[in-house]
């Protein structure tokens, strides 16, 4: 298969000239589970993306396939037990992605601290039994507090009772994604990114049937049509539903910012994944996680208002995971000048799922206070001085004991909905990365449910779980074992151990075709040899467009291999320039979006290092 610039070209006259059967709105997980399951179920298919795939939301998670421990502090099974079980899922579909890595949860002796050392332990086994892994080689344990300090010597031992370590699963979260629509486009859908949607089409009777589009990269405006239009834009679901002129919603969405930070592992070591209370009593953890030679941690949870496609890394932000990670391990001593690398991103949030979903609701009467903070609020409101969440998490506090569980936007449900609005454009949204095939399996569900009665067309829905993702066609139990027998094969070709390991985690069973290059493309001067194959399998096979879309989402290079990144920046653009024939004027572009990319990610403005 070619996905490719040609391939793109191609796919917008289909676009142009044919009338789809579904038209997905949006490229990051959930648009594209929701293509791979309707291509593969033989709709005809197209999304369009207006960023590049997974460049708004699905690249900038904590990268974990996370099993969702916590909800058991309140006995929430039903919750732990559908994320568990879709988390094997995934694991099933995309062997080479999501990686078993236990997690270690340290417990201290603190006021308000999600768990006790009997809790965790409660917890964990009934994690167990519902992942499927008791009495394997992942099943829980506990540590004790000398235990805990000789695995991390650098964690703060005032307070430490130990730990409990449970399994959870490290993932790549752009590549989950991009693996995704590159079976799509492989079972015939059209894939399109940097192609906006500027508004939403109708038929003679007012239904929903196709969208105009701008093509960022020539300018053009084209109609696409289709019998179904789906919103999965995440955070921009709102904005794609303002913009029907059709329909009349209320906004749905309460995206909050998430912050993570990357320093060398030689300043903050830790051996595996760890997660633990904040320490200040305000219902967050945080992550601490080793990937490459590198650690980073996070996540923030604050309400975000600014433009969605920009999130930031704020100081504030830096201020409140530094505190956190400097107190939980003091000798490390973090400062700004340390962080090598970071990353914002939105979680998007839907406003009426308040913690209620996994926290519990506890009914009281209004009081008079109460109903003076009711009628407060709605005035303000009214002054279009405060947004209509604000007004909600109010009119949930009179509900509920604690407040605190409502309206810290940490404790908001990550549950997901699916919209069928009165013109039938389907919108599905919020949700998290591990429920993203769910989400799309009901979206998709709903798609053929529509063009059987209203179209006459009948499709079979596959059994998405079981049908993987491209590079997935590894057996799950022996992951490691066929990893390994990739990598040699890459060494028999010439590469070194580490490159062929690197390459055959990255891409999996494509791995092969990634080798097949070797015939064809000379060494790039200034790039190591698997990564002169990466980029030429990024061009041609995984419509990587611009050197951002190479260093950021295909590879992690910007976020994980700081230390290399200036050497191979230029060398990257002068390939993909000579590849793609760009013009000086693109050429430049291309330079200055990666620049800002970077500079973003340094944090170079926080630093005062700035031209």
């Amino acid at each position: 298969m070619v996905f490719s610039l040609e391939r793109r070209k191609q796919d917008i006259n289909v676009l142009k000239e044919e009338t789809l059967d579904v038209l997905i709105i949006g490229g990051g997980i959930t648009g594209a589970g929701s293509a791979l399951q309707a291509s593969a179920s033989g709709l005809k298919t197209g999304l369009v993306e207006m960023q590049d795939f997974a460049e708004g939301t699905s690249s900038r998670s904590t990268k974990l396939v996370h099993g969702g421990l916590r909800y058991l502090k309140n006995f929430d099974v039903e919750v732990v037990a559908d994320t568990v079980q879709e988390r094997a899922v995934v694991q099933g579909i995309a062997p080479h992605i999501p990686k078993a890595d236990p997690m270690i949860l340290p417990v201290y002796d603190e006021p308000d601290s999600t768990f006790s050392m009997f809790s965790l332990k409660v917890a964990m086994d009934l994690y167990d039994q519902l992942a499927g892994v008791t009495g394997t080689d992942f099943a829980n344990y506990t540590l004790t507090k000398e235990e805990v300090l000789e695995r991390e010597p650098q964690l703060n031992s005032e307070g430490l009772l130990g730990a409990g370590v449970y399994l959870d699963y490290r993932n790549n979260d752009a590549r989950l994604v991009i693996e995704n629509i590159k079976r799509a486009a492989e079972d015939g859908g059209h894939m399109v990114s940097r192609m906006k949607v500027v508004g939403i089409l109708h038929d003679d009777n007012g239904r929903a049937s196709g969208a105009e589009v701008e093509d960022l990269l020539t300018g053009e405006t084209i109609r696409i049509n289709a019998r179904v239009v789906m919103n999965t834009t995440g955070p921009w679901s709102d904005t794609i539903r303002q913009m029907d002129d059709k329909i009349d919603t209320a906004p749905q969405m309460r995206p909050t910012k998430g912050v993570h930070l990357v320093v060398d592992n030689k300043k903050l070591f830790v051996p595996q994944p760890t997660y633990f209370d904040t320490g200040k009593q305000d219902g967050r953890m945080v992550f601490v996680i080793p990937r490459e030679e590198k650690t980073y941690f996070g996540t923030t949870d604050t309400d975000y208002k600014g433009d969605l496609s920009n999130p930031t890394v704020e100081q504030e932000d830096v201020d409140y995971l530094l505190d956190i990670i400097n107190t939980r391990y003091p000798s490390a001593d973090i400062t700004l000048n340390d962080i090598e690398s970071s990353w914002a991103g939105l979680r998007p949030l839907i406003a009426a799922n308040g913690g209620s979903d996994y926290n519990g609701q506890n009914n009281q009467l209004i009081t008079d206070e109460s109903l003076d903070d009711v009628l407060s609020i709605v005035e303000k409101y009214q002054q279009g001085s405060v947004e209509r969440y604000e007004v909600a998490d109010v009119l949930k506090n009179i509900k509920t004991a604690n407040a605190e569980s409502d309206t810290n936007p940490s404790t908001l449900s990550r549950g997901s909905s699916l919209e069928i609005d009165e013109d039938g454009l389907i919108t599905v949204a919020g949700g998290k990365i591990t429920d993203y095939r769910k989400m799309a399996l009901g979206a998709v569900k709903a798609t053929i449910d529509v063009l059987e009665r209203d179209f006459n067309l009948t499709y079979e829905l596959i059994d998405s779980a079981h049908y993987p993702v491209s590079g997935g066609d590894i057996d799950p139990a022996k992951v490691d074992e066929e990893t390994e027998a990739l990598a040699q094969s890459g060494v028999e070709k010439g590469l070194t151990e580490s490159e062929a390991r690197y390459l055959a985690n990255l891409y999996g069973s494509n791995t092969p075709a990634v080798y097949d290059l070797l015939e064809e493309v000379d060494q790039v001067e200034g790039l190591t040899l698997a990564d002169t194959l990466s980029l030429h399998y990024a061009m041609r096979e995984e419509m990587a467009l611009t050197p951002s879309d190479f260093l950021i989402r295909r590879t992690n290079h910007m976020l994980f291999m700081r230390d290399t990144l200036d050497s191979i920046i230029e060398p990257v653009i002068s390939e993909m320039a000579r590849y793609n024939d760009w013009s000086d004027e693109v050429r430049q572009q291309y330079t200055e979006e990666l620049e800002k990319a970077v500079a973003e990610s340094d944090l170079k403005t926080l630093k005062g290092d700035v031209d």
